[in-house]
């Protein structure tokens, strides 16, 4: 039991009003604590809701949704906070409500549950479970009246209700015939092979796609709302390097998609332009309007999409786009113990996007006539406004000059510190395993291509705090909120973690970051997999029995597990010289060839890790010792190893200093010739001559030819 259901207490943000609180005052969830004071009894997901389902027969409804969520906001105010709803439900249900990016194994699945019931999903979710946990309806927000062709909550909810008093029968019939659906989907009509079907056809066609997709006007994908789909944009990067078998023609539209989706989201209001950092999509399809909430896994990705960019197409905007997602996330998500948060609401005093817009005379009377005429123009702040009230979302309307730049740095700076002011939008303050992972390899980038200590470092930041803190037992956790660490983490945190942990071990020599890995890797091969079918489940194999296990199939908003796990496999192949890696890398690769190839944008990191398994990457080893003088020297080989985007090359560095040996088979017998930082460039573990001199390496790589032995 959790204590007593209900206990007095304050409302957050209510003065001296107080409430009773439900049981969600004990949760670490940022949003679970906004319901908290909610006239629901609600429940949080755990055997005591269940046991009560299934001792009373009451059927259950299950409420998802996440902390940044307008909608998720709007029902709570008209539903859940309304005493005659609350009361339909406590006499009609067992209430749960979930975070899903806590609990997203349930999202995972009560989401394609909504799906096949109505034809699209959302957040909030709402789902009526039977006490087996059988799903038997579904929708996603409900008004509190009937409204537009939507029948009220009240209405739904009586209806559920009577059906399962009144025909329990047939929603049973129902529940299991959904879910039958349900284990069908997670299945896909996937088959396990050996690799032998994985050829670059498949990414030629899904390329095709792409471009047939793509917004020449604008940039990104489709119409509106608008995505930025990272990872459609990094597999169009990596597609037009010029080692790849493509007609210099589809190379340059390659090109062209990245550079104008880049060049249009950057210019657009989807960027914060006086915070930086970017909000989750754009209403419409010029990037002008966003929906305003900042989620950190956007963030971290688009970091890392912007800087390898740069290294392949020169854009100093770029670089600055990225240093500014940095500002924004270690300003605005930072915890001040090294890790993250995980968003920012869309919401401030009731409304969206209120702590962003300005109106045109508000800029003048800040500024003064000329500077604020002319920041207005800038920004594209009329009269009128582009949003609501009046006001404008700031975007830009043309490329800056380095003139204008000059001018507007400090004008801006005026802007944001006016904004500062104003009551912020909520914030998320949860902290997750595998977003802070994504956080960690966009430091990682940033420290390679801007060359700034100050990245790398605030990476192992991070990478200390998780293992600190969220490691456990031997076992991965989750989430950590309110001082504490919870739920047993998914695949994804353990393949993003991983994946962090060797991007770190490839940009610094202490080998606890390749130890971590490695003992990570093989407890998520022992826990994942599915045996019978072959590639990964979501869950592990301790996991609590939900109603069916899930899958992490698709590359959505954040890369699924399956992808960046088959990812790490490939690196770890070569780092570890295991034939057993790259077998089941091809093994995963074969398993979702057929569906990558008829839907590129939503398998699109599965097709980068594709084209990455069908190079032939090189393997490079840089030893030194910190104990040398100068011992910062190694950094400057290190920069010209990077200096060109390579993105299937695998790197390990390694600190002679650190007190033991570093255990990858790559790097036996390397040393630091003389004690100067010395580079080892191999291939199918056979290796050219050591490089020790800066301006050999830099010849090297310019050339991109090593003569193996």
């Amino acid at each position: 039991m959790l204590g007593s259901p209900r206990q007095e207490g304050k409302v957050a943000g209510s003065g001296s009003e107080t409430k009773e609180s439900n049981r969600l005052i004990h949760e670490t969830s940022t949003y679970l604590l906004q319901h908290a004071y909610n006239p629901v009894d609600w429940y949080p997901w755990g055997e005591e809701a269940l046991e009560k389902a299934r001792a009373e027969n009451k059927p259950i409804l299950l409420s998802i949704g996440y902390a940044a969520c307008h909608w998720c906001h709007v029902m709570e105010h008209e539903s859940f906070e309304d005493e005659s709803t609350a009361s339909l439900m406590n006499e009609l249900f067992v209430n749960i409500k979930v975070d899903r990016e806590e609990r997203t194994d349930l999202d995972e699945i009560y989401m394609k549950a909504v799906q096949l019931m109505t034809g699209h999903g959302g957040w909030p979710m709402t789902v009526f479970l039977t006490p087996g946990l059988e799903p038997f309806f579904a929708g996603t927000y409900f008004p509190p009246q009937d409204r537009h062709g939507m029948p009220s909550f009240k209405k739904v909810i009586a209806g559920v209700a009577r059906a399962w008093k009144e025909k329990p029968e047939e929603v049973l019939g129902s529940a299991s015939e959904i879910t039958e659906h349900l284990r069908a989907f997670e299945e896909l009509g996937l088959e396990a092979g050996d690799g032998s079907g994985v050829e670059y056809d498949i990414i030629e066609q899904s390329l095709a796609r792409l471009v047939k997709i793509f917004d020449p006007t604008w940039g990104g994908f489709g119409g509106a709302p608008k995505f930025p789909h990272s990872f459609c944009i990094d597999l169009a990067l990596r597609s037009s390097l010029p080692d790849r078998p493509l007609a210099e023609g589809t190379r340059r539209q390659l090109r062209e998609i990245v550079t104008t989706t880049l060049d249009k989201m950057a210019e657009g209001g989807i960027q914060d332009h006086l915070g930086g950092g970017f909000a989750r999509y754009s209403v419409d399809r010029q990037w002008l309007v966003p929906h305003f909430e900042k989620m950190l896994y956007d963030n971290a990705l688009l970091c890392q999409i912007y800087l390898r960019a740069s290294r392949v197409v020169d854009r100093p905007c770029w670089r600055r786009v990225a240093a500014a997602i940095i500002d924004f996330a270690e300003g605005e998500l930072g915890t001040g113990e090294g890790a993250f948060y995980s968003s920012l609401d869309a919401d401030s005093e009731g409304e969206e996007g209120k702590f962003y817009v300005f109106g045109r005379q508000e800029i003048i009377d800040l500024l003064g006539e000329d500077d604020g005429a002319w920041v207005a123009a800038i920004y594209g702040v009329t009269e009128t406004g582009n949003f609501e009230h009046g006001k404008s979302v700031l975007h830009l309307k043309k490329p800056l000059s380095d003139e204008e730049r000059d001018r507007l740095e400090p004008l801006s700076k005026r802007l944001l510190d006016e904004r500062a002011g104003r009551i912020r939008p909520g914030r998320d303050e949860k902290v997750l395993t595998s977003w802070n992972s994504l956080m960690i390899s966009a430091l990682v980038e940033a420290y390679l291509v801007l060359r700034e200590r100050r990245y790398l470092e605030a990476g192992k930041r991070t990478a200390c705090f998780i293992l600190d803190n969220l490691l456990e037992d031997g076992k991965l956790l989750r989430t950590w909120g309110r001082g504490k660490a919870r739920l047993s983490g998914y695949l994804d945190d353990y393949a993003y973690l991983i994946e962090a942990l060797l991007d770190l071990a490839s940009v610094d020599g202490d080998p606890v970051w390749y130890e971590n890995a490695r003992y990570l890797l093989e407890y998520m091969l022992e826990h994942f997999p599915d045996r019978e079918n072959g590639g990964f489940f979501y869950t592990a194999d301790d996991h609590e029995e939900l109603v069916v296990r899930p899958r992490s199939h698709f590359d959505g908003s954040v890369p699924s597990g399956s992808s960046v796990a088959a990812r790490c496999l490939l690196r770890m192949a070569r780092l570890e010289g295991k034939d057993s890696y790259h077998e089941t890398t091809a093994s995963i690769l074969s398993l979702y060839a057929p569906v990558a190839r008829r839907s590129p944008d939503q398998f699109a990191n599965m097709l980068c890790v594709m084209d990455s398994y069908l190079q032939r990457p090189r393997e490079i080893a840089l030893v030194y010792d910190s104990r040398e003088k100068g011992s910062k020297r190694h950094e400057d080989f290190l920069f010209a190893l990077n200096s060109s985007y390579r993105p299937d090359d695998v790197v390990l560095l390694f600190d002679c200093a650190s007190p033991r040996p570093h255990p990858s088979p790559l790097l036996q017998g390397k040393i630091a010739s003389g004690g100067k930082p010395t580079v080892y460039i191999c291939s199918d573990f056979t290796c050219a001559e050591p490089i020790d001199d800066i301006d050999r390496l830099m010849k090297v790589v310019s050339e991109n030819e090593v003569s193996n032995d």
